[in-house]
């Protein structure tokens, strides 16, 4: 079968995966600068609590999670520039109305608004209009890891930043990077010649309810919004926990998570090689939500002083950056043919949802029961996650295809069941609004030479 799958991306591909990942990175660099310093300067804001703190370090997921999937498909309808073109207008004006902000009720108002600004879907739709599908995945693994970068980059430049600039000046940083991102998007993006339908990026409202109901993605999907609310309520607490129990003054705190964050992006690596290449996802998932369990219990008993402290950041974050890099992959894999996109939208909307409810109940739990209340609440969450992970699975190892077919393919109503026989392919669908067919194959099982044949040698490209 021959694909294209090692020539290389154009020039044009190229611009488009380089300026959209750094549109992204821009953006998610804005939502994540705030996260480890709004629990210590926030303090000084007018009406602030630590309940308000919660909800105003979680508020972007609220808007983020309602408007993401509309405006995804509405990018379907009216174009993608336009809706990333408003949506990093909206993203600014957040940032803007955050920085000019007295009390703590018009940074809230910000994060709100900044998460109105949803463009992940239409960002992904838009690249998949750019890229041709033999390198789909490498641009969108680029995008993956600038969010990724952006995460780690943020939790270090936002306390430099706030040291030097204070919190109105990582509002208006965070303005200027959205407006940044706007010039990328009109001056080095490409126009995309047409808006494609492509069930791998794209969202197919048909699919949702079957989608939703899935037993393994919703499994996935409750993890991310578990992650993420554990994320959000942690970071209520820790950077207080620093300052009070660790005696570490919040202009220094940017060393702890530099340091966290390497050691943490280096400690995940071999357990995702482990994973793939062992074929044991689920023994690596469920380990790492059980060390996520067992670092709220470290963080609660032992984070009174700064040693213990460093060493609970340490290991929150390794198991943090291999579960946030693992979920998206099984959704992948677990996804039936053609529904990648579909089944991303809503593990995206899930996420964000869970990023709004855990800012809330950290905040909540930290003004009612203290840092112990906000450790125990995460590992109680976790331990609700371990339930989940624990009876999933072990996901399929499969990589998804796609093949554009003729008037002639597909009118052949036995088509997908001569394909469903071949050894090492799992699914099958015929999508004929895009004229295509989506297979989703066990690279080490598949039989090339008689899947081939029964796609006429025509070429078969990777999307996933």
């Amino acid at each position: 079968m021959h694909d294209l799958h090692d020539a290389r991306m154009s020039a044009r591909e190229t611009r488009a995966a380089g300026g959209l990942a750094l549109v992204y990175a821009f953006r998610m660099l804005g939502m994540f600068m705030v996260l480890p310093v709004l629990a210590t300067y926030g303090q000084d804001l007018a009406g602030a609590t630590p309940a308000l703190i919660g909800l105003a370090i979680g508020a972007y997921g609220l808007t983020q999670a309602v408007l993401q999937i509309p405006f995804g498909t509405l990018s379907d309808r009216i174009g993608r520039m336009p809706v990333i073109v408003f949506g990093l207008l909206v993203f600014a004006a957040g940032a803007v109305l955050a920085a000019n902000a007295e009390s703590i009720w018009g940074v809230i108002a910000g994060r709100v608004l900044q998460g109105a600004g949803a463009i992940s879907a239409a960002v992904m739709a838009l690249l998949s209009d750019l890229t041709r599908e033999q390198h789909r995945t490498k641009a969108m693994a680029m995008i993956g890891m600038s969010i990724g970068l952006s995460f780690a980059v943020a939790m270090v430049v936002g306390p430099l930043l706030t040291r030097a600039f204070g919190l109105a000046g990582l509002f208006w940083a965070t303005a200027g990077m959205a407006l940044f991102g706007l010039v990328i998007v009109l001056l080095v993006v490409p126009r995309a010649p047409q808006t494609l339908a492509h069930r791998e990026s794209n969202i197919a409202r048909q699919a949702l309810a079957a989608t939703l109901k899935h037993p393994e993605l919703l499994r996935l999907n409750i993890g991310i919004g578990v992650l993420h609310a554990i994320l959000m309520a942690s970071f209520v607490a820790l950077p207080l926990a620093l300052v009070e129990e660790g005696g570490l003054p919040k202009e220094q705190h940017w060393w702890v998570y530099l340091a966290a964050l390497l050691i943490g992006f280096f400690g995940m690596v071999p357990f995702i090689i482990y994973g793939e290449k062992k074929r044991q996802m689920k023994r690596v998932l469920v380990g790492a939500v059980s060390v996520l369990l067992l670092c709220e219990l470290f963080f609660w008993l032992f984070g009174t002083s700064l040693q213990w402290l460093v060493v609970g950041n340490v290991i929150f974050f390794t198991a943090f950056n291999l579960l946030e890099a693992s979920l998206p992959s099984l959704v992948s894999k677990v996804a039936p043919a053609g529904g990648k996109g579909t089944a991303m939208g809503i593990y995206s909307t899930s996420q964000f949802l869970g990023a709004a409810v855990g800012g809330l109940l950290g905040g909540w739990m930290y003004q009612h029961l203290g840092f112990a209340g906000v450790f125990i609440g995460c590992a109680l969450l976790a331990l609700f996650w371990l339930g989940f992970a624990a009876t999933m699975r072990e996901p399929p190892y499969v990589t998804s295809l796609r093949r554009p077919l003729s008037a002639e393919a597909l009118a052949d109503s036995s088509l997908v069941g001569r394909i469903l026989v071949v050894p090492g392919v799992s699914d099958a669908v015929v999508v004929a609004e895009e004229a295509a067919l989506y297979i989703k194959v066990d690279t080490q099982q598949l039989n090339r030479a008689l899947l081939e044949r029964e796609l006429e040698e025509a070429p078969v490209t990777h999307s996933a």
